[in-house]
């Protein structure tokens, strides 16, 4: 199988691994919008609702992706770009999705976290020495809400989480080639006007690195894949396209064998 390698990430098939996460205790992957049944403008890997998709086909859509993961339920959040972080206690006998909320987290197995994109960020976060796991929906008002660093403290009052013990990678997402914002300095406090890259275009990635670095993850923890979804049509982009669907992060605890 061709298994080409960027960043310390791994593509196969319709499918993104970091390499840093330890397969044998953590499942994770974020799909790119192909492999689904959808059809345009959500084509095809489509897993959000209320987009305007038939809701079979993301019904279909988020079956493959557990059949692909091994797992038979999916946690996620009807995300309303803010800060909140959703703890999940108890593993759910259905798939969940909490409503307006941003970031899961967990320390139950088998059970996988989900973020819905179309640009902004999915930072995965994974805890090896407590066992658990966040996922966190960083667009840029999140970040501008500090929700990296929300999440990171909720696992360390839930799990005892160490940030220093933190694995974190981030997603495929909107990149500093593509990231303008014309009214950033209403939209973006002063602090973040630094990360400019040229005029009125920013560098949200490096942005949350510093985020989680400054929530105590160590820098040789942080992995960024580094691919622009607005330039790479692998990709849904509401940057790019408007009316499209979302793809999916995903990230769980392996249930343990025999």
């Amino acid at each position: 199988m061709n298994m080409p390698e960027t960043n310390g990430f791994t593509i196969s098939g319709n499918t993104l691994y970091c390499q840093a996460f330890p397969p044998d205790a953590v499942f994770h992957a974020v799909f790119n919008r192909t492999g689904g049944v959808s059809v345009s403008p959500w084509d095809s890997n489509n897993v959000s609702h209320g987009l305007g998709d038939d809701p079979e086909n993301v019904r279909q859509n988020r079956a493959r992706i557990k059949q692909t993961l091994g797992i038979d339920h999916i946690a996620s959040a009807r995300q309303v770009h803010g800060s909140e972080v959703c703890h999940l206690v108890e593993k759910p006998e259905t798939d969940f999705e909490a409503d307006g909320y941003d970031a899961l987290i967990t320390n139950i197995a088998g059970v996988g976290l989900m973020i819905q994109q179309a640009d902004c960020q999915a930072v995965m976060l994974f805890d090896p020495e407590n066992m658990a796991v966040a996922i966190v929906h960083a667009g840029w008002r999140g970040t501008v809400a500090e929700i990296i660093a929300r999440t990171v403290a909720a696992m360390g009052r839930a799990f005892a989480t160490q940030p220093s013990a933190l694995l974190a990678a981030i997603s495929p997402s909107l990149g500093p080639c593509c990231a303008e914002f014309i009214n950033y300095r209403s939209e973006l406090p002063a602090a973040l006007h630094s990360y400019q890259v040229r005029p009125n275009y920013f560098d949200f990635w490096a942005i949350s690195r510093d985020q989680l670095r400054a929530a105590g993850v160590q820098p040789e923890n942080i992995h960024i894949a580094g691919i622009c979804t607005c330039c790479s049509d692998d990709y849904f982009s509401y940057r790019r396209d408007r009316h499209t669907g979302r793809f999916a992060s995903m990230l769980g605890i392996r249930e343990a064998v025999g």
